[in-house]
């Protein structure tokens, strides 16, 4: 994806990419100061205004007892209180102290399944105060707000790709930068392997409902994303600790709710398309940029597994401009990233760039505190291919990184 202008490689390119990214840093710190009010939402809804929804469903018995059991399963499930009982147990906790069977105490270790927009009993639960983030809908409902009871409605400032900061250790030195392209080869320098990564990722929805209207269980939208990631060489006295690389990349993307049931349990969720602009704003010879258009995709089943797929076409540019014309064949076509959660609080991906020489990436997560409240993560992850930075996208490289990330969804 690609939108290089011809000033590119001009004083004001640089300068706007510069003010780019001192802005969206202060939105950073601005995002993460309220993480953890934003992610207090209430896991589970009040009783007293669930049951009393599911009365007012008349003229189809089927809905209102699907209605009464979620509710009913939805009181097992709540977690106790500071006496130790669960608020719907309390009231009759002197009439009937029964002790909970072993099936209602393996119901209660179990989290609810997510809720299902194409049954519309199950949307009568009254989701809390901060809906877009309520753990009663699926991770990718939740990220892409993908229905109203998930939508945080538009310019609110949101997380995109992993924001965290890290130490990273590769298992070699980075490379003297080259590329195909004349004058596009650096000098050698005297860096090091281990080096901090500060990952930047924010996005804000544009405009929503532009084909579903206002149909409550579907809600399309258009959001504008900007991604940084930046290396520095904090440990490196001899050099002055310089940051060795820093990656810019403002994208524009289309998302449309699809909710097809598949096989096995497994919900296509969404398609989209996109268009980006990646580059590291330095001059020659160390200047790397493309733009590339893509399609993606997203399924899941239940809140155990989720699947995303992306595939991209490079835009193509005058040779005389072109700083990297092999990126796709080192960096790949292909971007395929799935993910496992085991249990609340522990994650582990796995993402694959192909048709290409491409890279592999293993992640696993970690959620420090409360997972129904906590946005923080421990997470620890090995690269191995091409395309760990953009100056680095033709040198292959194995990179073992350590950190906390911040997560906003």
């Amino acid at each position: 994806m690609e939108l290089k202008t011809t000033m590119h490689h001009s004083s004001i390119a640089r300068a706007v990419a510069s003010l780019l990214a001192t802005s969206c840093t202060s939105s950073f710190l601005l995002l993460a100061l309220p993480a953890h009010a934003q992610g207090t939402s209430k896991p589970w809804p009040g009783s007293d205004l669930g049951w009393q929804q599911c009365q007012r469903i008349t003229g189809d018995n089927d809905a209102r007892l699907a209605c009464f059991d979620r509710w009913a399963r939805d009181q097992q499930a709540q977690p106790a209180t500071a006496t130790g009982v669960a608020p719907a147990a309390a009231a009759n906790a002197s009439a009937s102290p029964a002790p909970a069977s072993p099936a209602a105490s393996a119901a209660t270790a179990q989290p609810l399944p997510p809720v299902d927009s194409t049954i519309p009993a199950t949307r009568v639960i009254t989701a809390s105060d901060d809906a877009c983030r309520d753990r009663q809908y699926s991770t990718l409902s939740r990220f892409w707000e993908l229905e109203d009871g998930t939508s945080c409605g538009t310019f609110s400032l949101r997380g995109y790709r992993p924001i965290d900061v890290s130490f990273a250790m590769a298992t070699e030195p980075p490379q003297t930068p080259t590329s195909p392209a004349p004058n596009h080869t650096g000098t050698p320098m005297d860096y090091q392997p281990g080096e901090m990564r500060l990952n930047l990722s924010l996005r804000t929805k544009l405009a929503q409902g532009m084909l579903t209207g206002a149909d409550p269980t579907r809600k399309d939208s258009l959001w504008f994303g900007y991604t940084q990631q930046s290396t520095w060489q904090v440990f490196n006295t001899d050099l002055s600790r310089p940051f060795r690389t820093t990656d810019h990349e403002p994208e524009v993307m289309y998302v449309y709710p699809t909710d097809m049931h598949l096989p096995g349990g497994w919900r296509w969720r969404y398609a989209g398309a996109g268009l980006a602009h990646q580059s590291n704003g330095q001059s020659d010879p160390y200047s790397r940029s493309w733009n590339r258009i893509y399609l993606m995709g997203g399924v899941e089943l239940d809140n155990r597994f989720v699947f995303n797929a992306r595939a991209w076409k490079r835009i193509s540019e005058d040779p005389e401009d072109d700083d990297n014309p092999d990126i796709t064949d080192y960096i790949g076509r292909i971007e395929l990233a799935g993910w496992w959660y085991p249990d609340s609080k522990n994650a582990l991906g796995l993402t694959v760039r192909t048709w290409g020489k491409g890279s592999q990436r293993l992640e696993w997560t970690h959620t420090l505190g409360d997972p129904a409240t906590s946005n923080v993560r421990l997470v620890a992850q090995v690269f191995n291919g091409y395309g760990d930075t953009l100056v680095d996208y033709n040198r292959k490289r194995t990179v073992f990184s350590v950190g906390l990330r911040l997560v906003d969804f």
